[in-house]
């Protein structure tokens, strides 16, 4: 364990493990060690002092869960504990499960990680790069130098933007144009989306560099142009069942909405508000037309669920026996998929972030990792067979539990 963390934890430990939770309630199925004593304290301070009003942690070790814990609120108004089941919008964390769905159209031969976009949505052929905004909302553009990929879309080296978290210029152009590139109760479906895309212009060429990006949303549509199905449809009986995610849902049905926890931001008062925004609508896993399954952003699930699914990973492809995905073609997606190298202690595979480990003098794959819009994140280690996942469900909280989570899980599950 590194030495900043180690003092955290001593200090933690003293002060708060006397009036921790340390006993899981009588009705819990899951185990709660007392080795992750320390990290529960963190937690629990994390809490106290408003950094987050509350979330689930799990640790998985070789395949079992080795630590589960319920803290905090799921409505700090109401002083309403998080219930075990609680279902997360976890956002972002929906861009592997996507790629996971195209590389079973890759493994049986159906796309090619280089096929030009534009023989699947042929509108995205003729967008160019943009050379400058004007006061109007119009812009200057000129010809892409290069065709955009697959493999693009899938790297975030596409060209496409985000526009609400991203260049502001793109936040300006999508606007305009009706782009939806969050969260949505609109009648929308991916391929209007991805004509209005289209409509629209490139940050840079595609393949000149990293930039985050709506890609994954463009992929469902290839997804439903190769597949001839819709792409929750595609997902539901490709990856979810067979993996046995019951509860992961782009929109929940009745039985499951009262488990959807709020998505809380703080307020000046050190309390919790419920999170607004101009752009887009927090229900709409629950509410709205319906009609829009986001590949990049719109899933919601549970850490149990989104555990299966990194566990069929680090199970080399394999869940209960059936087999997802060829060991071979996870080999190829935690694979250093960057046109141009940037600086950095990680790369981009095609379904995840993968930690960049030393090994006999050159650079291996790692853990891989994620997270997600409203604070959710997750890390799987294929060495210690390990994997952490912390679900938040809050909006401008900066707080530092994700970090803190991650150096206590994974220094000790590597022996530090």
């Amino acid at each position: 364990m590194n030495a900043r963390f180690s003092l955290f934890v001593a200090a933690a430990t003293a002060s708060l493990l006397g009036c921790a939770d340390s006993e899981m309630s009588p009705t819990s199925n899951f185990p709660r060690s007392s080795e992750y004593a320390p990290l529960d304290s963190m937690l629990d301070h994390a809490v106290a002092n408003h950094q987050v009003p509350g979330g689930i942690a799990l640790i998985m070790k070789d395949g079992e869960v080795a630590h589960f814990r319920a803290f905090g609120y799921a409505n700090p108004l109401e002083l309403e504990g998080m219930p075990e089941d609680a279902i997360f919008r976890i956002c972002s964390q929906t861009k592997s499960l996507t790629s996971t769905a195209a590389m079973i159209l890759w493994e049986r031969g159906l796309i090619g990680l280089d096929d030009p976009v534009s023989n699947y949505i042929p509108d995205i052929g003729s967008m160019g790069v943009i050379e400058e905004v004007f006061e109007d909302s119009t812009c200057s553009i000129r010809p892409s130098q290069s065709i955009m990929t697959l493999r693009h879309l899938m790297t975030h080296q596409s060209g496409i933007s985000y526009g609400e978290i991203g260049d502001p210029r793109f936040k300006l152009l999508y606007e305009k144009a009706g782009v939806v590139d969050l969260f949505t109760t609109d009648s929308l479906t991916a391929e209007e989306n991805c004509i209005r895309i289209a409509s629209t212009a490139l940050i840079h060429d595609p393949g000149a560099r990293w930039n985050y990006s709506l890609g994954l949303d463009v992929m469902v549509r290839v997804i439903e142009v190769v597949s001839g199905r819709p792409f929750d449809e595609f997902l539901k009986t490709e990856v979810l069942e067979p993996i046995g995610m019951q509860d992961t849902y782009f929109y929940l049905p009745d039985s499951l909405r009262n488990r959807l926890v709020p998505v809380w931001e703080p307020d000046s008062s050190a309390t919790w508000v419920l999170h607004t925004h101009p752009q887009y609508q927090t229900d709409y896993p629950v509410d709205g037309a319906q009609t829009y399954f986001s590949g990049g952003a719109g899933l919601c699930s549970t850490p149990l669920d989104y555990a299966k699914f990194l566990q069929m990973y680090l199970n080399g492809g394999m869940h209960d026996g059936q087999r997802i995905l060829r060991e071979s073609t996870i080999d190829t997606i935690m694979a250093n998929h960057e046109v141009h190298a940037r600086e950095s202690t990680w790369h981009q595979g095609l379904a995840f972030g993968v930690q960049k480990e030393e090994v006999d003098g050159s650079l291996e794959p790692g853990a891989f990792f994620w997270g997600g819009y409203f604070n959710t994140t997750y890390t799987a280690d294929p060495d210690s067979k390990t994997i952490g996942i912390l679900m938040k469900q809050t909006y401008g909280a900066n707080e530092p539990t994700t970090q803190q989570f991650n150096d206590f899980v994974f220094s000790r599950s590597n022996g530090e």
